[in-house]
């Protein structure tokens, strides 16, 4: 998934240790620039990641490729928005190619192409055999229907 808005806060880096090894993870907030802005918190694990993050001007507009992750603890909720790529959004520019699809249906059609008419219904298929000996409707007025 993937979202923009302006970068207004960088988490404290958290470090520790695990049976893996060390272990970085960081944060940062961003605010989206919809008609009612709201505020985004996301995680980043890793050096890079971290990195990443701190290589960014506070304020610089950024485009956000995450992947939400929830789980439950004492019977309760938890989502993490975890950040797999941040980097400053050039109005315009192509967004990098995802693995996911994109629905067309909120994108224009391209210069020059002309929409395509939806395809002509497909002919009725035959009747199954075991309603081939189904009774025939009987002809109108002839049916004990109160309507």
């Amino acid at each position: 998934m993937e979202i923009t808005g302006k970068l207004i806060q960088i988490l404290p880096d958290v470090q520790g240790e695990s049976q893996r090894g060390p272990w970085i993870r960081g944060g940062f907030v961003i605010e989206t620039g919809d008609d009612y802005p709201r505020k985004v918190a996301f995680t980043a694990f890793g050096e890079q990641r971290v990195a990443m993050v701190k290589n960014i001007p506070m304020g610089q507009l950024v485009q956000v490729t995450f992947t939400p992750e929830s789980r439950e603890f004492n019977e309760k909720w938890y989502t993490d928005l975890r950040c797999s790529n941040i980097q400053p959004f050039v109005p315009g520019q192509m967004p990098p190619a995802t693995t996911g699809y994109t629905w067309a249906g909120n994108q224009p059609p391209a210069q020059g192409v002309a929409p395509q008419q939806p395809a002509a219904p497909a002919a009725p298929a035959a009747q199954p055999a075991a309603f081939a000996s189904a009774p025939a409707m009987p002809a109108s007025g002839d049916d004990d229907l109160p309507f």
